[in-house]
Formats: C-alpha cells, sequence, structure tokens
C-alpha cells in the first residue's frame, strides 16, 4: 500500500524528521525527452512524503540539480535538499564557487545538507573551513561527506570543525554490505547519519535476485520494495532513484513492509554479512 497524505516513517537527522525514504537523481536531467517525466515523478514523489531530495554538482554536468530546482520549486518549503561538491573542487575557494553554482543552479538560498562527494588531492582542513564558512553566512544547513571509509571518518575528525560531520552517504545494498562490519557501527557511536546510494543495486541489479523476487511474491509487492525494506532494517537513510512513477510509488510502499525473520535469513543465505573488513565499495 502507498503511505497516503505524504506521512512516512523519519529518522531524525540534524534536529529535524526525514523520510527514511529520499529521492536519488544520478542519471535523472540526461535527457530533454524525459524532463517531464522526471519532474512529475520527483513532485509524486514529495506528495508521498519522500521530502528529501539528492543531487549533485557531478550529475549531467549540473542538469540534475537543473531538473531539481524546476521540480522543486512551488515545494521548496517541503524538501530537504542534498547536493555534493566535486573533490577537484574542494578547496577552500573551489569549495566556495562550486555551492554558489548549485544554489543558482537549484534556484535555492540554502542547500539543507552538502556533500564531499569523494576524497580527492584537497586538503580536508580546507574543505571543512569552507563548509564552515558556507553554515556561517547561511548557504547551507549542515555538511558531511560520500564514500568515506572509517580511516577517512577518522582523518576528518582529526581536522579543527571536522567532528561536526553530520552525514556520510555510501553504497549499501544486500550485494555491497561491507560497511555493516565496521563503518557502520563506526557512523553510529559518532552521531553520523549514514545515507545509503543504490540500495537497489547498480542499474537495479537486485530487482532480479532469486530470493528477494520471491519475497515479493510471498508478500505481494515489488521486488525494490523487497531491497529498500532491507535496508530500513538498519538505522539509516536510503536514497532509490526515481525516474518515473511508477517507481516512486513502488519504493514509497516499502515504507510500510516488514519483513520477517524467514525473509532476512533468505537474504542472508544470497547475500552474507561480512565477516571481516572490506575495502569501501564505490560506484
Amino acid at each position: 500500500m502507498v503511505p497516503i497524505r505524504g506521512i512516512m516513517k523519519t529518522l531524525e537527522f540534524n534536529g529535524r524528521l526525514v523520510p527514511r525514504i529520499g529521492q536519488g537523481t544520478w542519471h535523472i536531467g540526461d535527457s530533454s525527452a524525459t524532463r517531464p517525466a522526471e519532474i512529475a515523478a520527483l513532485r509524486r514523489g514529495i506528495e508521498l512524503g519522500m521530502t528529501l531530495i539528492d543531487t549533485a554538482e557531478m550529475y549531467g554536468a549540473g542538469r540534475s540539480e537543473l531538473l531539481v530546482g524546476e521540480a522543486i520549486a512551488p515545494l521548496r518549503h517541503r524538501v530537504q535538499l542534498v547536493s555534493k561538491v566535486l573533490p577537484s573542487n574542494a578547496s577552500l575557494d573551489g569549495t566556495m564557487k562550486a555551492c554558489e553554482d548549485s544554489l543558482k543552479r537549484l534556484q535555492v538560498e540554502t542547500i539543507d545538507l552538502y556533500l564531499l562527494h569523494w576524497r580527492g588531492r584537497h586538503l580536508l582542513r580546507d574543505t571543512v573551513a569552507a563548509f564552515q564558512r558556507l553554515a556561517e553566512q547561511g548557504k547551507i544547513r549542515a555538511w558531511g561527506v560520500s564514500n568515506f571509509d572509517v580511516d577517512d571518518m577518522e582523518e576528518l575528525f582529526a581536522v579543527p570543525g571536522g567532528s561536526s560531520c553530520a552525514a556520510n552517504q555510501v553504497l549499501y545494498n544486500p550485494e555491497h554490505r561491507g560497511i555493516e562490519y565496521d563503518l557502520l557501527p563506526w557512523c553510529h557511536r559518532h552521531n553520523v547519519t549514514v545515507m545509503a546510494y543504490s540500495p537497489l543495486g547498480q542499474a537495479g541489479s537486485l530487482l532480479s535476485s532469486a530470493p528477494i523476487c520471491k519475497i515479493a511474491g510471498k508478500h505481494r509487492v515489488a521486488p525494490a520494495q523487497v531491497a529498500l525494506a532491507w535496508c530500513l532494517c538498519r538505522p539509516l537513510l536510503a536514497i532509490p532513484k526515481s525516474g518515473s512513477i511508477q517507481h516512486v510509488e513502488e519504493n514509497a510502499a516499502a515504507d510500510g513492509l516488514e519483513l520477517d525473520g524467514e525473509d532476512l535469513a533468505a537474504i542472508d543465505s544470497s547475500h552474507p554479512a561480512p565477516k571481516r573488513k572490506r575495502p569501501l565499495a564505490m560506484l
């Protein structure tokens, strides 16, 4: 069943309640032919309560941010907006300029959460200093990182102001469970919210997974709902890509799906939990 009136389960983040299922926009905005459908899908997601929207300056070289800006224009007061700075731009001055450019494309005055997309050549202390300045100027409400492993997080927290990191966005789904061994517990201990990108697998690979399809049949739901419900067994946020109204509605419906012990055991059998440290997986 699709949630009504935009009521969904939430997680406290940075002093605010945010929906545990958001909307990702990687590869959205790339084609003018699909633009109207993608805007309609994002707006439908907001209507259903998926008010956290994730984008980045990298996505489509800014085209995703332009599309998101258009989609949320009449609904900005309802949206928690996330964007990211490329590591090549993450010097002190470069981060400031990149944020200004994102704000213009998004047609907003403030980004709710601004992330360093992955580690690059610029010093973390310079990126953090830029984040702090942007927060003081009211251009961002919070900042965080993406694709940071435990050693990266420890280095970040050793930088002046680094412990103010609010979130770490990483690849997480049944096919990529490495973060369960150390990164997920580390982030929870340090009050860093984990955001799971590609929760349906690379290019939706989990939608054809035999155990997930079997569980979907058992509950009479779509495989995407099973994959998302599995992610949400952990205290984190998930941001599946939302490209069509049908997929948005399937994603939203995962909010009400409860997997039982038999379901979880079947997924564990096919996609076992890590028993040792694994390199952080990235897309």
